[in-house]
């Protein structure tokens, strides 16, 4: 028994020890989503300010506010 939890202890600290060395890592991540976050929002912007969004939504509000109650 006491060899099985050494054998258990040793691979426990070995993984641990293969986690802990990802230097760098966690500052790549967060440099792919900021560029992925800018990449959609560049995206949503020309959507959003296209000609045929403009007039779309223009119809709708003047729908809305020419509905009879």
């Amino acid at each position: 028994m006491h060899a099985m939890y050494a054998r258990t202890r040793r691979w426990w600290t070995g993984l641990r020890a293969a986690a802990a060395d990802d230097r760098g890592m966690t500052t790549a991540e967060y440099a792919m989503g900021t560029l992925a976050a800018c990449a959609l929002a560049v995206v949503l912007y020309r959507i959003v300010t296209s000609q045929a969004v403009k007039s779309m939504l223009q119809s709708v509000l003047e729908r809305a506010l020419h509905a009879p109650f």
